[in-house]
């Protein structure tokens, strides 16, 4: 069936709701945005879907909504009784739709006989993740669409343990959302009223509780912070939990403090971007703040600016990364807390400083996959087997976890570490990017840059296809003038050394990400998002100043986007 055809079965369907009707009539007009939105299913992958709301088999909507969410519930329906009698945990963030998207969801899991808890509001995608477990709940689902522009919803699906769906278990799920023929037919409204419940406040409390257990000492002393939830669903929680630390000199950003799926005061709602800090700059300086600290929409990813002394600068995920674990390892340590087995883990387009500092407190630091969801597996492995003590799990997009009470990056806990690693540090005379500098003397400049391509609708995703194939079939043989040393092909799952003409096997899963590794110890990594339509390129160097790492950085990243560009 062709997008046409897809056009014409909407149209004709009789119980199509009036306002998507009219939005197709308008639709038809422009061509190329109707084939945009009807030339495929809106792909539902590992972490579940991602898509502009709007009408269209390719579109966040009500009717695309259902289809996900009879699949998944013919997916808990497949596990027996007792996996509908424990049900799915819904929540949502302050996007547009969500609670309509959530809503429908629930119903949609309460018509098929399943135990369904829906949250009476607003909440963080680590919220969900914790109730998923502490209501002992078979699956979770999440309405979000992180930072994207306010035109993006989503819908994240998590498993029993609370962390996003491994790669079997997913494929199963996709499996079964894929056997849902017609999003139009699925009837949601014939449900046994004690089926849905609404859950809210206790379950708030008990997460609250665990968060306080990130601590690693009662609070050290007055610390001038601002914090921003970029209105999203994080500002109440993350306020609750400082005060219940004892900070109760943090300064909150009001404009930004209640849930508004607009975000009218940014841009983007993007913590990675410095325009995401102008308010918080603005309350900063009256406040005489050292940290600025900003959440994402929905609370699992947070960024902070750090006063050097003349303005406030913006860290990288990878350098607050690096001053968490120097916090968490080093209070451990004067503790004698630091556990012989205990562990890190980072995904493999994450920087090596983080790694450098946990070798100085001989901490083995373990790789993953991009995505969090394979910190979770190894966290749910390990409920198991007792391998090793979990102490810090973190990616370079902002996203990290203390504490595996949640099973996902969590930047509530997150935030209140941060807060006290900067009032820890102030006692010593030290703000964070004091810190930040010791720890650059002490392990080398490291350095990372990222590029995203963003390539919309079928075309581009016919090009990104087409630059990972050509990458593959003709691979640089060097970048900047420094020879390529090896070549990692996650997707043949193969390590390939290109002066000795060898291989090895990669032990970790599939994925469609290459990545290069000069011989000065350089890297550059191809990936494709896999939540938006962008590909991406990571850069990472490491020197012995500040300024060779930069011109370095900035000399390979130049070359490597000339020769990708030049094919």
């Amino acid at each position: 069936m062709n997008w046409k055809e897809r056009i014409k079965r909407w149209l004709d369907h009789e119980g199509l709701d009036e306002e998507t009707r009219k939005s197709l009539d308008l639709l038809r007009e422009d061509e190329k945005l109707a084939e945009d939105a009807f030339y495929q299913d809106l792909t539902f992958g590992t972490g579940g879907m991602r898509g502009e709301i709007g009408p269209g088999t390719n579109r966040m909507n009500v009717y695309t909504v259902r289809k996900a969410s009879q699949g998944i519930a013919d997916y808990i329906k497949s596990n027996g009784d007792e996996a509908m009698a424990r049900g799915i945990v819904i929540a949502y963030d302050s996007r547009r739709m969500s609670p309509e998207f959530a809503e429908e969801a629930a119903k949609t899991f309460a018509s098929n006989g399943i135990h369904t808890y829906l949250y009476n509001g607003t909440r963080t995608t680590p919220q969900l993740s914790f109730s998923v477990r502490y209501l002992h709940a078979f699956m979770g689902v999440v309405v979000t669409a992180s930072h994207n522009p306010p035109e993006y919803n989503g819908y994240k699906v998590y498993g029993e343990d609370g962390a996003q769906l491994n790669l079997e278990d997913a494929d199963r799920v996709i499996e079964f959302v894929s056997n849902v023929e017609d999003e139009l037919t699925i009837v949601n409204e014939s449900y046994k009223p004690e089926l849905l419940v609404t859950v809210g406040d206790s379950v708030d409390q008990a997460y609250l509780t665990n968060a306080l257990t990130v601590r690693e000492q009662p609070a050290a002393s007055p610390i001038q912070a601002v914090f921003t939830p970029l209105h999203g669903a994080s500002g109440a929680t993350v306020q609750q939990l400082l005060e219940k630390a004892g900070y109760t000199d943090v300064t909150y950003v009001a404009e930004q403090m209640e849930p508004n799926g607009e975000f009218p005061t940014v841009t983007s709602p993007n913590p990675e971007e410095a325009g995401a800090f102008e308010l918080a700059k603005k309350y900063g300086k009256e406040a005489g703040a050292d940290l600025l600290i900003a959440v994402d929409p929905d609370g699992d990813r947070v960024g902070i600016a750090v006063t050097n002394g003349e303005h406030y600068e913006l860290l990288s995920g990878n350098q607050t990364g690096a001053i968490l674990i120097e916090y968490l390892l080093s209070q451990k340590q004067a503790k004698g807390e630091l556990p012989e087995n205990g562990r890190i883990f980072k995904t493999i387009v994450t920087s090596e400083f983080g790694r450098a500092v946990g070798d100085s407190y001989g901490v083995k630091t373990t790789d993953v996959l991009t995505g969090f969801k394979f910190i979770g597996e190894k966290l749910r492995e390990n409920d198991g087997t007792g391998e090793f003590e979990f102490l810090f799990g973190y990616e370079e997009s902002y996203g990290y976890l203390i504490r595996d009470f949640a099973r996902d990056k969590d930047a509530v806990q997150s935030v209140l570490l941060l807060v006290e690693a900067a009032a820890y540090y102030k006692t010593q005379g030290k703000n964070l990017h004091d810190v930040l500098v010791e720890l650059y003397n002490r392990h080398g400049w490291y350095r990372e840059g990222l590029v995203s391509v963003t390539k919309k609708g079928a075309d581009g995703a016919r090009e990104i296809q087409s630059l990972l194939s050509g990458m593959r079939q003709n691979p640089l043989q060097s970048i900047a003038g420094i020879a390529v040393a090896s070549i990692e092909d996650y997707e043949t799952q193969n390590r390939i050394f290109t002066d000795l003409d060898q291989s090895e096997k990669i032990e970790l899963p599939q994925a469609n990400v290459l990545k290069y590794f000069l011989e000065d110890g350089s890297w550059v990594c191809l990936r494709p998002s896999g939540t938006e339509p962008k590909v991406k390129f990571y850069f990472s160097v490491k020197g012995e100043t500040e300024q060779e790492s930069d011109e370095k950085l900035e000399l390979i990243k130049e070359s490597f986007l000339d020769a990708v560009n030049n094919r």
